[in-house]
């Protein structure tokens, strides 16, 4: 199935065809949930991948033989793509762990009378952009990528394929009746303190690991380890799927990189955007990595505050 010029658009959203259909989408939303699931839920760039070999590690007590031998995406195969549900037959985890694009209101119906464990997956969107502009340069089943500034604006306007950032983001991390069941991870905090993101994870999952264990788990799900795991960085997917000699599945993995590419202008038109956008939500971001100077100074403030 290539169809990688096709795109499914579905509830007003873009998926790109050479991974969705319309069965496969309307399949997704009256999927049967088990008690036992556990789901990965987040926007395209924002940490899915590194969730998903955390949630693999932790399940499996820090032993690396299953993210080491078998493909993410057969472990944590993907609700609304079109080989789900023959992937999740054969699916090694248990509990079953599940991952998913789709926004909470397609598809909270559906785990509406379940006790699934979701881990909604957050990214800084300024990163997001750049980070997705880059995916999109090397995956030849989405849509070209023309100029950054064009890509900046559909980013915005919410026209890209898996829908609008904004919308997708308030709508998972408002589901405040579902606090018990709902934990939101930022990409921001795999980064800066993994070992901490894999013992909240650990907790929310029951789970629990001794230290040994949960080091194990910081080694094999570093930023550095996976990048040079095939199970992981997608270089088993065939060239003219993927093209890898146009960039890295795992680029950088570096915060605040959009730096690198927003002009002052561009910057300024997200901030307006984001404000008029997100005013409604009390999420706060990590824009930018601080270096050793700034932490402390931040450290010392919280530390004030609380006391």
């Amino acid at each position: 199935m290539a169809r990688l010029d096709v795109t499914e658009m579905f509830h007003g959203i873009s998926f790109p065809g050479h991974l969705h259909t319309q069965d496969s989408l309307q399949l997704a939303l009256k999927f049967p949930f088990q008690d036992s699931d556990i789901l990965i839920v987040s926007y395209p760039k924002s940490g899915t991948t590194w969730m998903q070999e955390i949630v693999s590690l932790i399940s499996n007590k820090g032993d690396p033989h299953l993210a080491q031998n078998v493909p993410n995406w057969a472990r944590s195969p993907w609700l609304e793509q079109y080989y789900f549900a023959a992937v999740l037959e054969t699916s090694p985890s248990t509990p079953r762990v599940i991952t998913t694009h789709l926004p909470h209101h397609l598809l909270g119906p559906a785990l509406h009378d379940s006790t699934t464990k979701v881990i909604y997956v957050s990214r800084n969107p300024k990163d997001v952009i750049v980070s997705f502009y880059h995916f999109h340069k090397m995956a030849n089943f989405l849509p070209e990528a023309d100029s950054f500034p064009e890509f900046f604006n559909q980013f915005l306007e919410g026209t890209l394929s898996y829908g609008s950032w904004f919308d997708h983001v308030k709508g998972w991390t408002n589901q405040t009746a579902a606090l018990d069941k709902l934990l939101h991870v930022t990409y921001e905090e795999m980064s800066l303190d993994l070992h901490g993101a894999i013992k909240k994870v650990s907790s929310f999952l029951e789970c629990p690991l001794v230290e040994d264990e949960v080091n194990t788990c910081v080694k094999h799900c570093s930023f550095s380890s996976m990048k040079h795991n095939n199970m992981v960085n997608y270089t088993l997917i065939p060239q003219e799927i993927m093209d890898h000699s146009k960039g890295s599945f795992m680029r950088k993995g570096k915060i605040g990189d959009w730096k690198n590419m927003l002009t002052e202008e561009q910057n300024q038109s997200f901030d307006k955007v984001y404000k008029s956008k997100m005013q409604d939500c009390t999420l706060e971001f990590v824009w930018e990595e601080q270096n050793e100077e700034e932490r402390h100074v931040s450290e010392q403030a919280t530390i004030k505050k609380d006391s």
